[in-house]
């Protein structure tokens, strides 16, 4: 691997991609402001894993 393949994985990167991964299924789902709908159920609607472990597994 080549240094610029690879990144440390800070605890504030994995919540920065965290909040992106979520705004972005809350588009594709259509879920508005009003309409509250915790991350957790959001997951299991598009079988998204935690950005965390996604980064983990890779």
């Amino acid at each position: 691997m080549y240094g610029a393949e690879t990144w440390r994985t800070t605890a504030t990167i994995v919540k920065k991609v965290q909040v992106v991964i979520n705004n972005c299924l809350r588009k594709i789902l259509i879920v508005r402001w009003l309409d509250t709908i915790s991350n957790n159920l959001l997951w299991e609607r598009k079988n998204q894993l935690l950005a965390e472990e996604e980064v983990k597994e890779r």
